[in-house]
Parts: C-alpha cells; structure tokens; sequence
C-alpha cells in the first residue's frame, strides 16, 4: 500500500468533513461514516496487493512446472496479474 494507515485515516476524516460541509450527505453519527469511508478508501488501496498475492500463489502452485518449461517468473507475474485485473475489473 503506498499510504500509511494514519493517512488513511486523515483522508477518511477530511472526506468525510468534505462531504457534510458540501452538503453531499447528511449524518447523526459522523464517526460511523468516518469509520465507512475509512474502510472503502483502504479496500480500495489494498486491492493491488491482495491481486499480488493471488498471483504468488498460483505461481507457487505451479512453480514446478513452470522450471521444467523454463518460464519467466517475471513475464508470469505481470501476465496472471493482468488477467486478475481483468476479471476483478479493477482500476490499477
């Protein structure tokens, strides 16, 4: 992830702050929707690194195969992740 956990956290309070203040949303209970924006905003920058471990995996799992045929882990990683994010049809 590239932001820091504190920073996230910065983020969801001003998005937060940013909405009510617009006008955008109403709330009675502005730490709950801290709390949910705070959750969507690292979801959203943890999906990359989840994509990276299921990559690793699929690649552990045939990581015997793949040194018998000579593939390249590298040339692998970036052609499994690209169809990941094809199927999660995410935005990296």
């Amino acid at each position: 992830m590239l932001f820091s956990k504190e920073y996230v956290g910065y983020l969801a309070r001003e998005v937060t702050n940013k909405l009510i203040e617009g006008e955008f949303i109403e709330t009675g209970d502005k730490p709950v929707v801290q709390e949910r924006i705070h959750a969507a905003i690292l979801d959203e920058l943890t999906l990359e690194d989840r994509i990276n471990d299921e990559v690793r995996i699929i690649l552990d799992t045939y990581s015997d195969e793949m040194q018998r045929s000579g593939a390249n882990y590298q040339e692998m990683f970036k052609k499994i992740k690209n169809e990941l994010v094809r199927k999660y049809k995410a935005v990296l």
